[in-house]
């Protein structure tokens, strides 16, 4: 008997739901932190009862100093792309954003990283 995988929409509201469950911001729950070489923060990887949670910040555009929306810079889940990582069906791209712009990040680099014992990792 066959299982059919997950749809990312599914994946999504498990992943987000054990992340909201992280008690103080979830700050002591974070395994992997990414960032651009600028220091802007692009995604995150918690350890949930779920499993290893992917957390983004997802925009539509990049901004700069003299254009700052009104979109804040916290957990607000409206603007936030999550996924379980260790999902083997899914697409192997993740979104994510900084103040630079929109990214894609490889699910397999990430869980790579993660092997290697990373806590932090720069990309461009």
């Amino acid at each position: 008997m066959k299982t059919e995988p997950l749809t990312h929409s599914e994946r999504s509201s498990i992943a987000q739901a054990a992340w909201a469950a992280l008690p103080a911001g979830g700050h002591d729950f974070v395994r992997l932190s990414i960032t651009c070489a600028h220091g802007h923060h692009v995604a995150q990887v918690y350890a949930t009862g779920s499993g290893l949670v992917y957390s983004a910040p997802i925009r539509a555009r990049s901004h700069g100093h003299r254009d700052q929306p009104d979109q804040p810079h916290d957990r607000d889940q409206a603007h936030r792309w999550f996924d379980l990582l260790d999902t083997v069906d899914a697409d192997d791209s993740m979104p994510a954003w900084c103040d630079c712009g929109h990214r894609v990040l490889s699910r397999a680099s990430m869980r790579e990283w993660l092997t290697k014992g990373e806590h932090h990792v720069v990309v461009d």
